[in-house]
């Protein structure tokens, strides 16, 4: 025989149906589980990733048609005895129209995580004859460049796949020589059409410590060209504020 009357069971069945209310609305701790433990120290992309794709942005025939790689290291000043990184490089498209235009007393590092595609470009660097090329693997949220190394760093028709941008130019920052840029082309759709809007890019690399010094849209490139350099310190991770799809953040120039 229960001694509680019906007052006191109506009123513990309530207080049992508000706490597990609470329980329910209570703000869920953000699971980790999907992300890389190198990367959980940073904040999550607030967008959606293209997949990985072919390592041939298009046939190299079509781009040289209309002068997309000339028409690249044209703005980003590309000059002999320059240091410069490739990363994404797939194929080699921009690998080895960098290597005769650094020359001999330059070098151009060639890094991707597609193992496959990086013995491909191997074989093709060995039979150019390119000595001034190295190759790399690298980490999808690492492209593990040495430090104070790059005049240049080209990201070209690659960012949209970083699942990890903030804590992919996060490592990537120290690589810059001073006066370095980092150069990124790519095409003005979402993140999950192999793209990704121009707002959208500038806020990222602002997170980070970088500040736009030019942007260009020119049909040779089928999308846009943006330029960065580093400014400031760079954030402690915990201290990068994340973009949202919907920010407009001011354009520093």
């Amino acid at each position: 025989m229960s001694l509680a009357g019906p007052g006191l069971r109506t009123r513990a069945a309530l207080l049992l149906g508000l706490a597990l209310l609470a329980g329910c609305n209570a703000p869920k701790k953000d699971d980790q589980s999907d992300r890389p433990a190198t990367s959980r120290a940073f904040p999550r992309a607030d967008r959606p990733v293209s997949k990985t794709g072919s390592t041939a942005f298009s046939t190299e025939v079509q781009r040289d048609s209309v002068n997309e790689a000339k028409t690249v290291m044209a703005l980003a000043d590309i000059d002999k005895g320059m240091t410069v990184a490739d990363i994404g490089a797939g194929e080699g498209y921009y690998t080895v129209r960098l290597a005769p235009r650094v020359g001999s007393k330059g070098r151009v590092l060639a890094q991707d995580i597609d193992a496959a595609a990086l013995r491909r470009l191997g074989d093709r660097v060995q039979r150019e004859r390119l000595d001034n090329v190295s190759i790399k693997h690298g980490a999808p949220d690492d492209p593990m460049l040495p430090a104070a190394s790059f005049d240049r760093i080209f990201l070209v028709h690659m960012y949209h796949e970083v699942a990890e941008p903030y804590a992919f130019l996060w490592r990537m920052r120290p690589a810059l020589r001073p006066g370095g840029r980092v150069i990124v082309v790519d095409v003005d759709r979402t993140t999950d059409q192999h793209g990704i809007p121009p707002a959208l890019l500038f806020c990222e690399f602002n997170a980070v410590g970088f500040r736009l010094t030019q942007f260009i849209r020119k049909p040779e490139m089928q999308g846009y060209y943006a330029q960065f350099e580093a400014a400031g310190e760079r954030p402690a991770p915990e201290a990068i504020r994340p973009c949202r799809q919907s920010d407009k953040p001011p354009v520093t120039r």
